[in-house]
């Protein structure tokens, strides 16, 4: 254990460095932490005149909770979070790394940066423009989805966004055009920093460009891909309401209904306040025991671990 004098020692000789660190911090912990005490109001019957403070416990003080789990739709939202959740880890996770490996084996500088390029700029459209963009391509009237399968099979048009059977797989197939790109720059990091000297006895060895991939390429991107899949294990209570909500209609809310959005719904739409935050603060501690349980499982079983 360091001593005292070790410790300022250390700050002496790195105080610059700490320097540069302590404007993240003071960010992390005045929007990040300090906004955390709102919690309480989960605890209490919020009334905004009287504030955090002044508002009266509740009675019980899980009352809230046992509101939500006496609901009919909190069975619908937690399931509609788990499946939606987990068909994107399952489908999604693999493309980026997929992708990352495929884009390694491009010689030309140019091509790679090229492709690289367009792949990850679909991340930075605003999720309006991309529920809007799928309007259009998906619409039953003029969308070209709908023109090539009328033209070949004949049919009338398909509803894509309000029929509640599709409502996932246009979820999740927008999701990966536009996360791709940008999810797979971890991946190809974890690539270039592979050492050539690897590739060249490889190749002096007689291994083929598949080989390579499985022996060298895999193994050295595996540790990057589990802390990555922790971390999405970690949120799979999490789905961003944003996107959900766009594609929400009344045809399709019996899939699409997912805790996110009902927190919306129920918190600044129908101003419950401390009832909105139980049910967020019931997801979020669902999220942390599921990323510590998958963390320890990873840890024990490969060493590799976030914390």
């Amino acid at each position: 254990m360091k001593s005292k004098t070790d410790v300022l020692s250390l700050f002496r000789d790195n105080w610059r460095l700490y320097a540069l660190v302590l404007p993240s911090l003071v960010w992390l912990g005045f929007f990040a932490y300090a906004p955390m005490y709102g919690l309480v109001i989960a605890f209490k019957s919020f009334r905004p005149r009287l504030g955090i403070t002044g508002s009266p416990w509740a009675e019980p003080l899980f009352k809230h909770f046992i509101d939500f789990f006496s609901t009919n739709i909190a069975f619908n939202t937690i399931s509609n979070t788990i499946i939606l959740s987990l068909l994107t880890i399952l489908v999604s996770f693999p493309v980026p790394i997929v992708f990352a490996i495929l884009l390694n084996q491009i010689k030309g500088r140019g091509h790679r940066k090229a492709i690289q390029t367009i792949s990850y700029a679909p991340y930075f459209i605003s999720t309006v423009v991309v529920v809007s963009i799928l309007t259009v391509i998906l619409s039953p009237g003029s969308g070209f989805v709908n023109t090539i399968i009328t033209f070949f099979t004949r049919s009338g048009p398909v509803l894509f966004m309000t029929r509640p059977e599709y409502f996932r797989p246009v979820y999740i197939i927008s999701n990966i055009w536009q996360g791709m790109g940008f999810s797979a720059i971890i991946y190809i990091a974890a690539l270039t920093s592979i050492s050539p000297d690897y590739y060249e006895a490889a190749i002096v060895d007689g291994a083929t460009k598949f080989q390579r991939i499985i022996h060298i390429d895999i193994p050295f991107i595996i540790p990057t891909a589990i802390i990555m899949f922790i971390l999405a294990i970690g949120n799979i209570m999490t789905v961003g309401y944003e996107k959900v909500y766009l594609m929400q209609n009344g045809m399709n809310t019996v899939v699409s209904e997912v805790i996110s959005t009902y927190v919306y719904k129920t918190g600044l739409q129908s101003a419950q306040y401390s009832f909105a935050t139980a049910v967020g603060l019931f997801n979020s501690g669902v999220n942390f025991i599921i990323l510590a349980i998958c963390n320890a499982i990873a840890k024990k079983s490969s060493g590799i671990s976030i914390f």
